[in-house]
Parts: C-alpha cells; sequence; structure tokens
C-alpha cells in the first residue's frame, strides 16, 4: 500500500505542476497562426473523461457488454432524479475550469498555484453549510494563516507597478478568486450527493462528464463559434496542446483515486511540491516571477496551513503501514 501511496504522490505532482506550467506556457507563449481555442480544450477534455469511465466499468464487468449496459441503465436512467443533481456541479465546474484557463493567461503559475489553494477555505465554508461538518482550532488557524499568506504573495513589487500590470493581475486574481468560490461548492456539492447516494464514484463521473460535455458544448457555441468556423475546432493544436487536454481530463479522475488511496498529509505533499517546481521554474526559466522575501514568507505559510488543515494527530497504539 506504501507503494501505491507514493505512486498517486509521484502523479499528483506531476499533474499538477505540468498542467499549471505547459498551460501558462501556450497561453502566453507567441505563435504565429490563431491560438487554440480553451472551450474546445475543455470539451474534448469531457469527452475523454467520458470514455476512460466507461473503460474502466467495462473493465469492472469483466469485458461483459450486457453487465456494461444493466449497469449503465441502472446508474443513469433508473433514477433520473439523481442524475438530473450533478448538473449542478457539473456546470459550476464548466465554468470554473473555463475561469481557471483565463487566470493562468494573467498570473504566472507559482502565485496561480499558491492563490488557488484559497480553495481550501471556500471548501472548509461550504462544508461547514451544506454538510454541517464543524472544524477544530486548528483547522481555524490554518484557514487564517492561508489567508495571511495568500495576502502576502499578491504583494505587488517594484517592477509591478505599471497600469497595465496591476490591471491584467487585478483581473486574473478577480477571475482565479470566482474559480476557488466555485472549487468550494461545487466539491462539497458533489460530495454530498455520494454521501446520499449508493451509485459507484465512476458513474457518478459518467454523469459528471455527460452534463460537463453538454455545458461545455454550449460554452463552444456561445464564445467561440465565430472563431470555429473561420478556423476549425482544432485550430492551434498542437502536442503541448493536446497534453493540456490529456492533463486537464485526467486530473479530477487522478484526484478520486487520491482520496482512496492516500491521505491529506500525501495530497499535502504533493502540493508543496508542486507550488514548490513551480516557483523555481517560473523564475529560472519562464523569468515571469521574482522571489521576493513577501512571496516566499507567504507561500511558506500557505504550505504550512495545507499541511496544518490537514494533519491529523495520531492515535495512541495506531500502528504504521508498511
Amino acid at each position: 500500500m506504501a507503494v501505491v501511496k507514493y505512486l498517486v504522490l509521484l502523479l499528483l505532482v506531476m499533474q499538477t505542476s505540468f498542467m499549471v506550467l505547459i498551460l501558462r506556457y501556450t497561453r502566453t507563449v507567441h505563435k504565429t497562426g490563431p491560438r487554440y481555442l480553451t472551450s474546445t480544450v475543455i470539451f474534448l477534455a469531457e469527452c475523454v473523461k467520458l470514455v476512460t469511465c466507461l473503460l474502466i466499468i467495462f473493465v469492472g464487468a469483466k469485458f461483459n457488454w450486457r453487465r456494461l449496459y444493466v449497469e449503465l441503465r441502472t446508474g443513469l436512467f433508473e433514477h433520473p432524479m439523481e442524475t438530473i443533481k450533478v448538473a449542478v456541479p457539473s456546470g459550476i465546474y464548466a465554468i470554473q475550469n473555463n475561469l481557471l484557463f483565463v487566470a493562468l493567461s494573467y498570473l504566472d503559475a507559482a502565485t496561480y498555484q499558491v492563490t488557488y489553494q484559497l480553495k481550501i477555505l471556500t471548501t472548509a465554508i461550504c462544508s461547514v453549510i451544506l454538510l454541517r461538518r464543524s472544524l477544530s482550532r486548528q483547522q481555524w488557524a490554518a484557514l487564517l494563516l492561508l489567508m495571511i499568506g495568500v495576502a502576502l504573495v499578491q504583494m505587488p513589487t517594484e517592477t509591478e507597478e505599471t497600469d497595465l500590470t496591476v490591471t491584467n493581475r487585478l483581473f486574473g486574481l478577480t477571475v482565479l478568486l470566482i474559480a476557488c468560490l466555485s472549487s468550494g461548492f461545487a466539491g462539497v456539492y458533489f460530495e454530498l450527493l455520494l454521501k446520499q447516494s449508493s451509485l459507484s464514484l465512476w458513474i457518478r463521473n459518467i454523469q459528471m462528464a455527460i452534463f460537463g460535455m453538454l455545458f461545455s458544448a454550449m460554452t463552444v457555441l456561445y464564445s467561440d463559434w465565430k472563431a470555429i468556423s473561420k478556423g476549425g475546432f482544432l485550430q492551434g493544436y498542437d502536442a503541448l496542446v493536446i497534453a493540456v487536454l490529456l492533463l486537464q481530463a485526467y486530473g479530477g479522475l487522478l484526484v478520486a483515486c487520491a482520496v482512496q488511496y492516500t491521505d491529506n498529509i500525501i495530497k499535502g505533499f504533493a502540493t508543496s511540491i508542486s507550488i514548490i517546481l513551480s516557483s523555481m521554474i517560473s523564475h529560472f526559466i519562464f523569468e515571469d516571477l521574482q522571489l521576493t522575501g513577501l512571496f516566499m514568507t507567504g507561500t511558506i505559510m500557505v504550505l504550512g496551513a495545507t499541511f496544518l488543515y490537514g494533519w491529523k494527530r495520531p492515535t495512541k497504539g495506531s500502528v504504521k503501514e508498511s
């Protein structure tokens, strides 16, 4: 089991870091010709998730088409209201994914990752309201530390005082904060659905993917139909964009595996390593991040808050896993 934990840790670090860095690069690098449309990437990512979940269920049914059909019919059509309920978090996630793409067009990867940890705060608040969950003093202290750390990261440097840079940064931060709010609510709402139903996680993910495809298709038609009519659905696509698509598609499924096979400490390690890696690459390779004292202090506080929020003291007599 320890091997599985560290494998999930490695995959989480790679997915989180590479997703943010590659996405940031593809949205800001100068290129000839049209840039890819984020709405089409999000739509195709939902398609990939749907196909992947179907394959997982098919494998679980031992490649029996009838058993696959029965499981899908039972999960999707025999309880239509359970399926319809998923439209709420799915629609919110569709909006959130588009917002994250926009935010990374205006913020460096490290600032984005540190600030996005505010989803811990929004998730905690939504958990208290919707799930009637109580937080310990340690967790409230972690949330306070998190807010202070994120505030320090946002403190401007002398080189950032141009009106255009400040305006772009504020816009990116506003978009990211809205994404944090949507992430917290949608995550808790989805958890509530899982606890109130006996449907499997993969059936729920299929429901999410179906509605995700619907909402993403609406976004494609509403915001980018003119561009698609002119340049095509896959305009601007290359190997890096395909990598973003796959990382986007499998990110949610990887988190589901992390919930099943790891604990909060492992996920805290993954977040910390990813933030540190993104900061180093943003500073030394992309050269779009100044590692000031305030930024480093704020980042350390956010990392500490992440660990403190998920840390559970071992009970007496507990046995460590081998």
